[in-house]
């Protein structure tokens, strides 16, 4: 998962880093004021933005409503020592709401209820389709039933149940289109996390994963090793 960090003062983003990487969390990124905050979203797609409220120039509330304007716009939990923001907060469709100074119980309470879906959402989970050409037919398939997507040059290679198909979406837009159902473990390889069953670590020390009903192994890089470990 992609982080961001948006507050003005160093201590606070300090203490929420610690406490971000206390709780096995990985950072991403900081950020200082809004103009930093809104170039940095639109160069890396976080998934999920800690947006403190009270901030010199532009309010941390301006810059949700901006992030609320973007096709897939990132979670936003707010982070403020002014209680009174919670209301404009919720009607920014926050994801959740700190008060400073963040304590560890009080984050840990807010990003377990940001990973629990709704019924809303595991619906549409369910209704989400991927569209390819095959033999010059427009055709679709449930996301649920596909296995992983591979960078293939110009293109992409999605491996599902039945077939394999390239369609012409890049890693990045499908990590940023589908963050809850996607898993990177490569930086060439986006794997369905609903068909991850292990982890396997090789004799020469690599690591490489395995999908549900899907013959393969698939090799996990370093990077992404802890990432795929708190998945499982």
């Amino acid at each position: 998962m992609n982080i961001l960090i948006v507050d003005d003062e160093p201590l606070a983003r300090t203490r929420l880093r610690r406490l971000l990487i206390e709780q096995n969390w990985p950072l991403h990124s900081e950020a200082s004021n809004a103009t930093e905050a809104l170039a940095l979203v639109n160069k890396s797609l976080p998934d999920l933005v800690f947006l403190d409220v009270d901030m010199p120039g532009i309010s941390g509330l301006e810059v949700a409503s901006e992030l609320n304007k973007l096709p897939i716009a990132p979670a936003i939990i707010f982070v403020t020592a002014h209680p009174e923001h919670a209301l404009e907060a919720l009607q920014l469709n926050a994801a959740g709401y700190l008060v400073k100074p963040v304590s560890a119980a009080n984050l840990q309470k807010v990003l377990a209820q940001i990973g629990r879906l709704n019924k809303v959402q595991l619906q549409k989970q369910q209704l989400t389709k991927i569209s390819y050409q095959l033999a010059g037919t427009l055709k679709t398939i449930d996301l649920e039933s596909v296995y992983y997507f591979s960078a293939e040059e110009k293109y992409t290679k999605m491996v599902f149940k039945g077939g394999t198909a390239l369609i012409e979406q890049s890693l990045k837009q499908l990590e940023a289109l589908y963050p809850t159902q996607l898993l990177r473990i490569h930086r060439n390889t986006l794997i369905n996390k609903h068909q991850l069953v292990a982890l396997h670590t090789q004799a020469n020390g690599s690591h490489s994963v395995e999908l549900m009903h899907c013959g393969e192994q698939l090799a996990v890089s370093r990077r992404e090793l802890k990432t795929v470990k708190m998945a499982l």
